[in-house]
């Protein structure tokens, strides 16, 4: 992830949107590289993806807020994503993201002050015969309990 002033936002999605346009739907791989660039989706981006896609802002915003990986502001240092779908919230995911919140003192989308970690959800994993499930920085891990989630929480935080 590069890190770029405000000014250069426009210039980095311009050259996105060229690259990437001829593309048959262009418009997620767009939004990706832009995620890949700035980890996340910047807001000054989306006007100018509508323009240059001949959308409506409206249809790209649609978009970014639709697909829970797309992120309006960056994510900490760890991203941790635990599965709220139904297997897993039939084997007790419930439980486990309720002591997630607890144990990082955090609501969904929510980074720590010391922007560590990001808690998200996610809905579905496709781990659902090993429920309940979460991803830590994009490792997957089944068949959790609060114990083995909170020894994975302080390998983050530390």
């Amino acid at each position: 992830m590069n890190i770029h002033v405000k000014d250069d936002v426009s210039e980095t999605t311009l050259a996105i949107v060229a690259n990437l346009k001829a593309l048959e739907g262009p418009l997620l791989p767009i939004l990706h590289a832009l995620q890949e660039e700035y980890g996340y989706v910047p807001e000054a981006s989306l006007p100018l993806i509508a323009r240059e896609l001949n959308l409506s802002r409206a249809e790209v915003h649609g978009v970014v807020t639709f697909y829970h990986e797309f992120r309006n502001h960056p994510a900490g240092q760890h991203v941790v994503r635990i599965c709220r779908a139904e297997a897993c919230q039939s084997m007790g995911g419930r439980e486990i993201a309720d002591h997630a919140c607890k144990v990082l003192d955090l609501d969904w989308h929510g980074t720590t002050p010391d922007g560590r970690v990001t808690l998200e959800p996610v809905y579905c994993l496709g781990l659902c015969s090993i429920a309940p499930a979460a991803q830590i920085d994009g490792e997957l891990h089944g068949r959790l309990d609060r114990e083995e989630l909170s020894a994975l929480l302080k390998g983050v935080r530390s």
